[in-house]
């Protein structure tokens, strides 16, 4: 594991923890979905970049792709709504999995061509997920910002 990983995953779980349940499903003014979307979506995008979710990863529903994925959006959810205390469990699976692998593992070139970036192995597609996480992060908590407001 990296310590930017520690430090990124760490931020978003102990924000997450401290999150009140009764605002996660509010959408803001100018903002395209909820605080319960972006927890979702960034398990998603880091159990497809990592563990190639839906083809290879059985680890988390399959209807999180159909929620959760590039594009959703909450007004179209048709599942169940997950909890939020799902979520954070999910997050901690994956982070114990991630933490497992190995520099074998990060080392390897990607399966398939990354659509931008020149992302070539697995490591710099790592990298991206953890920058993604804390772009997603920040607008989690300018949104707990201006709900509370």
């Amino acid at each position: 594991m990296s310590k930017q990983f520690e430090l990124t995953r760490g931020a978003l779980l102990q924000f997450l923890k401290e999150l009140d349940e009764k605002i996660i499903d509010v959408q803001p003014k100018g903002f395209n979905n909820t605080i319960r979307w972006h927890v979702g979506h960034l398990l998603f995008v880091g159990e497809k970049f990592m563990f190639g979710y839906p083809k290879r990863s059985l680890n988390i529903p399959a209807a999180y792709e159909s929620m959760f994925g590039l594009g959703t959006k909450p007004s179209q959810w048709t599942e169940d709504i997950t909890t939020l205390t799902e979520l954070i469990s999910y997050l901690e699976d994956q982070t114990r999995r991630i933490n497992d692998l190995n520099e074998e593992y990060f080392a390897q070139s990607l399966p398939f061509k990354f659509p931008f970036g020149n992302i070539q192995t697995f490591g710099e597609l790592f990298q991206l997920m953890m920058y993604h996480e804390a772009e997603h992060l920040g607008q989690m908590k300018a949104m707990k910002r201006w709900i509370e407001a």
